[in-house]
């Protein structure tokens, strides 16, 4: 039973990302308490479905008080139908564990590799694709990266190298630092990209260390966010876009449309325009990989369609992300209206 109000302690003195980190949520009731919803428990399923929940508290700050809609909140709140089995959803839902190539890498795309950086995360969005991944056996910063690096390096071709994880963000420093010098003598690696949602779910990532390294890097950097809603942004998470930005990197936004959090023409320009007040230019808006136990956030390809017809006409061109799709095998992501012809 909870004896004190969690939502006091949302605005905790404590500052240091670290601290932040571990001061999260992660019990549901303690969330719901937190939002003003702690009558709503009829919401949960009877566990956390596999996959625990975790959210920061100044992410949670930026919830709407007593809206069980609230769209920041349904990413992450374990609900009922994540326990319903449904025909094309799997565990493995873009193939990943086909495509490895090394210990922690995955070799998808020519060109670029990708880096099971960590298996962390600052949040655990319900909808994640890899939220049955098999971290515990993949994570590429094991031994000082050497299995990963060894394949990059053999592979002259990789010209990009990806973190991802998990968030790459959750690492320490001093540990990317670790890698980046591994890639001194890979004169064919001449960029980074950082898939990352800390700068928006827990800003104070972006602190000096990691931007003073960001800053040295010889390299082209690119940090690629991960927000779905508008609301997601504040002047906290401004102020970490900036820094990124004055640090070298350029920012793209990926987002996944998801039922009854984004899945409205005006929500999607809003999303898109506050991306780009923060300096993020959009990217990608992903139809939802089918991963047991997201089936609920799915929205139909008709529905996704009629949505970027809409937006193409309220929205500047270099601000309508591409509506894509990743599937098994495919060289690359996949424009989702070559499924409509």
């Amino acid at each position: 039973m909870i004896t004190a109000s969690p939502t006091s302690r949302l605005s905790s003195p404590v500052t240091g990302w670290r601290e932040l980190w571990r001061d999260a949520i992660t019990d549901a009731r303690e969330l719901l308490q937190a939002v003003g919803l702690g009558h709503r428990t009829d919401l949960l399923p009877p566990d956390d479905a596999g996959f625990p929940l975790r959210v920061p508290r100044g992410f949670v700050a930026r919830m709407r008080h007593s809206d069980p809609t609230d769209p920041l909140l349904l990413q992450v709140l374990p609900r009922r139908a994540e326990h319903d089995v449904v025909a094309g959803f799997t565990v493995d839902a873009v193939g990943d564990m086909a495509s490895r190539a090394g210990h922690g890498l995955l070799h998808k795309y020519d060109g670029r590799a990708l880096l099971i950086a960590s298996g962390s995360c600052a949040v655990n969005c319900r909808y994640c694709f890899r939220r049955h991944f098999p971290y515990g056996e993949e994570i590429a910063a094991a031994a000082q990266w050497r299995d990963a690096l060894a394949h990059v390096k053999a592979d002259p071709s990789i010209r990009e190298l990806i973190l991802s994880g998990g968030d790459p963000l959750s690492l320490a420093t001093h540990k990317l630092a670790e890698l980046t010098r591994g890639l001194a003598d890979m004169p064919h690696v001449i960029r980074l990209r950082i898939h990352t949602r800390l700068p928006v779910v827990l800003p104070e990532r972006i602190d000096n260390d990691f931007t003073d390294w960001l800053a040295a890097l010889p390299l082209q950097k690119v940090v690629v966010l991960h927000a779905n809603h508008a609301n997601e942004f504040d002047a906290t998470v401004d102020a970490a876009c900036a820094r990124l930005r004055a640090a070298g990197a350029t920012l793209l936004n990926q987002s996944v449309l998801l039922k009854e959090v984004n899945d409205n023409a005006d929500t999607l320009v809003a999303l898109c325009e506050r991306s780009f007040a923060a300096g993020v230019l959009p990217y990608y808006l992903h139809q939802l990989d089918k991963v047991a136990g997201a089936a609920h956030f799915e929205v139909s390809d008709e529905r996704a369609l009629a949505l970027m017809e809409v937006l193409r006409g309220k929205l500047p061109g270099y601000l309508v992300p591409k509506l894509v799709r990743e599937l098994q095998g495919d060289p690359s992501k996949r424009p989702v209206a070559e499924f409509a012809r």
